[in-house]
């Protein structure tokens, strides 16, 4: 097939995959590529900037080959951008905003894939210093870590797990997240992404936070909530789903601990500096020098806690077999 050089670079079993799990077909793919390419003109309202094949592929292994399905989520990836634009000025790795948020971890991306060749992102919730790191450029940092990240294309295939560690996040922290900013959230990554996302895991996660789940909840499609796995401090049940050998010590894998800076250093390159102005030493001795009072002292950022979880015996539960929903508590947010 003349088209199959879109495929280049792939390994066969990931190309068995793609045919078995997303209806991929080398012989038609120039065809799927051009039905989806047509339908743009229904959307006048919308600026298509990308409308190559290799970017259009993206959309259609994202929803399974469903032409109709791949140019929604087309014309909503170009309409998120349209509609958010400040989000998306400047919107590389040295914007000052995405770069302290890649900076303090967010997001974590693991080197090694996990068995089903899916890349692990990992977000140490507690680490948000909310005096240093807006909601958005935390979201911006993620939006474009897969905007790299997607480019591979055995990634467009296999998909990715997400896994956030609520371990020391406080309510004071919680209290942050109104519902309006979860779902830019939501909107950003579940209706106007191009990525398969397998799971998304919680661990360690404190009643507020599943008080604020149940907020989000009929925000998320279906086939969203099925993939929203609610651990609390069971490691055994993350474990059914994602093998110990691909994770670190805080999640009772047999890696080493992350290292906050790896992404970073990976997408900043030379500009990655330990000793910049964005390491948390340097700016909390910048906070005490200038501090008046002992009570400004104590409100100074804290370094960064790590989380250890608890690793206890159980089996995996998933969060539909929770207790019913009404029963939860509410956090009264604004």
């Amino acid at each position: 097939a003349e088209m199959t050089h879109l495929q280049a670079g792939l390994s066969p079993e990931t190309i068995e995959k793609a045919r078995l799990e997303l209806n991929e077909n080398p012989d038609i793919l120039h065809q799927d590529i051009q039905q989806v390419r047509d339908m743009i003109i229904t959307r006048p309202d919308i600026g298509f900037l990308r409308t190559d094949d290799a970017f259009i592929l993206r959309f259609l292994r994202a929803r399974k080959f469903h032409q109709t399905e791949a140019f929604r989520l087309l014309a909503q990836y170009f309409q998120y951008r349209q509609l958010n634009l400040d989000m998306f000025k400047n919107f590389k790795a040295d914007d000052p905003g995405i770069k302290r948020a890649l900076t303090d971890g967010f997001p974590g991306v693991l080197e090694n894939r996990d068995h089903c060749g899916r890349k692990i992102l990992l977000l140490f919730a507690a680490n948000w210093d909310q005096s240093r790191n807006s909601f958005i450029d935390i979201l911006r940092a993620i939006l474009l870590s897969l905007e790299v990240l997607i480019e591979d294309q055995e990634l467009q295939i296999n998909g990715f797990i997400l896994i956030i560690d609520w371990s020391n996040f406080s309510f004071k922290q919680a209290s942050k997240l109104t519902p309006s900013i979860l779902k830019l959230a939501i909107e950003g990554l579940q209706d106007s992404f191009p990525a398969r996302f397998g799971g998304v895991h919680f661990v360690n996660q404190p009643w507020y936070i599943h008080a604020l789940y149940t907020l989000i909840k009929p925000f998320l499609k279906d086939k969203t909530r099925k993939r929203i796995f609610l651990h609390g401090n069971n490691l055994n049940s993350l474990h059914q789903l994602i093998h110990p050998e691909c994770l670190p010590s805080e999640f009772g894998g047999t890696l080493p601990p992350y290292d906050m800076g790896t992404w970073a250093r990976t997408l900043l390159g030379p500009d990655y500096s330990d000793e910049n102005e964005y390491t948390h030493t340097s700016y909390n001795a910048m906070h005490v020098k200038h501090a008046s009072s002992n009570l400004e002292r104590e409100a100074s950022p804290k370094p960064m806690k790590r989380s250890q979880s608890v690793v206890e015996a159980g089996t995996l539960k998933h969060e539909d077999q929770g207790e019913s929903e009404n029963t939860q508590p509410l956090l009264a947010l604004d």
